[in-house]
């Protein structure tokens, strides 16, 4: 008997697995001393890493730099991958090896040595999807692609229960579907799972060029969903953390 309920359990998990169709994001971070490492790294995504992607069907892949370029401060670029499942997370690096026509066109990249690496250090972030934007979307812009912003926000929690309320908030609260009404073109919403700050969330929104982008931002914090939303005394200090990071995309990314 106990076999039976056992099965049935696993069944039933198995299916409500199944049924839920978010999608899984990972956000890579590359941290340049100096520009050569970056030129090495962006030829190699360019040319060997993003057509390899592309080749097994990940084809909304986001390439970004920080906007302004301080060259007194370290550079850094973002990669946002969207991904079906967590299998991918590791498949696609192991079929990457197999790959040869990748192997030749990254080889200056792939073979760079320990005293002359094509980067500093990498970061990695492994995303789920909220409930109500359960897969990313490209956004729908007009402006010229040099112009463009994209917004990456974070929001960290002070703990997980007003973490889950931030989580909330933009789900059941409808903090989404505000952003949806006033056009804010979003990619993403996602709960950080692996990262070096929990617990976490982030989401990206874009815009055709600055102006746009602090425009939106005075028509959301003037809206009466908002005002009403973050008067709710359930969704107090539900932020301990808030990091904004504005970016433009790379000519060659996919979004």
């Amino acid at each position: 008997m106990q076999k039976i309920i056992c099965a049935v359990f696993l069944l039933l998990s198995a299916n409500l697995f199944a049924q839920d169709n978010r999608e899984f994001y990972l956000i890579r971070l590359y941290h340049f001393d100096e520009a050569t490492q970056q030129k090495t790294t962006e030829e190699y995504l360019e040319k060997a890493w993003l057509p390899a992607m592309h080749r097994k069907g990940i084809k909304q892949i986001g390439v970004f730099t920080p906007t302004g370029n301080d060259t007194a401060v370290k550079k850094k670029l973002y990669l946002f991958i969207p991904l079906s499942s967590l299998n991918d997370v590791y498949r696609l690096d192991d079929e990457l090896l197999k790959d040869q026509q990748y192997l030749s066109a990254g080889a200056t990249y792939i073979q760079t040595t320990h005293d002359k690496p094509s980067y500093n250090r990498i970061e990695t972030f492994l995303l789920r999807a909220f409930s109500d934007m359960p897969k990313m979307e490209k956004p729908v812009l007009s402006g010229p692609v040099t112009d463009r912003v994209y917004e990456l926000r974070s929001y960290e929690g002070a703990t997980e229960k007003l973490y889950r309320k931030k989580v909330e908030m933009f789900n059941k609260g409808g903090e989404i579907k505000l952003f949806k009404r006033l056009t804010f073109n979003a990619v993403f919403y996602g709960e950080v799972l692996t990262g070096g700050r929990m617990p976490n969330l982030m989401y990206m929104t874009s815009f055709d060029n600055m102006d746009e982008r602090n425009k939106h931002w005075k028509n959301f914090v003037e809206a009466p969903e908002w005002k009403r939303l973050s008067a709710l005394p359930e969704y107090q200090h539900t932020v301990s953390k808030l990091d904004i990071i504005l970016l433009h995309p790379r000519t060659y990314s996919d979004l």
